[in-house]
C-alpha cells in the first residue's frame, strides 16, 4: 500500500468499535515508523522495498517503541493543543490527553502487526515470518483493489461511528 493513509482505515473502525481502550493516534505514529525503511529504500533506488520492519519481529520492536515514544509524544503534543485552545469559545475543540498504557499498547501492536499482515497481502517481497521461512503464504490473498476498497470501507464506516459517538457524548472529540 502506499504508506499510511489506506493503513488508517482499519485502525479507524478498531477505534469505533473499542473507544477508549485503542489510541488511533499512537496507531497511525506505529504506521509511519514502520514505513521509514521503504521510504528510504525507494529514495535509495533498491530493488526490494520491504525488509526486517516488515516482518512479524520487527513489527514487535517497532511496537515496542511506539508504545513508549507514540504515547510521550501524543500526551505532549495533546497538552499544548489543549493550552492553545483555552478560550470560551475554542474549550469544545480541546481533547483528552491522556493516553492510557492498555489504549497506547493497543494502538502499538495492531498498528505494526497489521501493517505487515496487510502489505503481506500486496507486496511479493514481504517476508512476514522471516528469519524462519521466506514464504508468503498471505500474497495475493485478495486483489489490490478489493484491498484498498476494504482498507478504504473500513476507514469510512470508523469515522463515521466515532462523529456520532462523538456528537452523542456532546461534541466530545475522542481521537486519542
Amino acid at each position: 500500500m502506499p504508506f499510511t493513509p489506506f493503513h488508517m482505515g482499519p485502525g479507524a473502525a478498531i477505534k469505533a468499535i473499542t473507544g477508549g481502550y485503542f489510541s488511533l493516534t499512537v496507531f497511525g505514529f506505529a504506521q509511519i515508523i514502520i514505513d521509514i525503511e521503504p521510504l528510504i529504500r525507494i529514495l535509495r533506488h533498491d530493488s526490494v522495498l520491504h525488509g526486517v520492519t516488515h516482518t512479524y519481529i520487527g513489527a514487535f520492536i517497532i511496537g515496542l517503541f511506539s508504545l513508549f515514544a507514540g504515547k510521550a509524544l501524543f500526551q505532549c503534543l495533546f497538552r499544548g493543543w489543549n493550552a492553545l485552545l483555552n478560550y470560551k469559545y475554542l474549550r469544545w475543540l480541546q481533547v483528552n490527553s491522556n493516553i492510557s498504557w492498555l489504549a497506547s499498547a493497543t494502538g502499538a501492536f495492531i498498528g505494526t502487526f497489521s501493517h505487515v499482515f496487510l502489505d503481506s497481502i500486496m507486496h511479493s517481497d514481504v517476508q512476514p515470518f522471516f528469519p524462519f521461512t521466506l514464504h508468503n503464504g498471505m500474497l495475493h490473498f485478495m486483489s489490490d483493489g478489493w484491498l484498498y476498497l476494504l482498507c478504504g470501507i473500513l476507514g469510512i464506516f470508523g469515522l463515521m461511528v466515532i462523529r456520532v459517538v462523538g456528537l452523542w457524548n456532546k461534541w466530545a472529540i475522542e481521537i486519542n
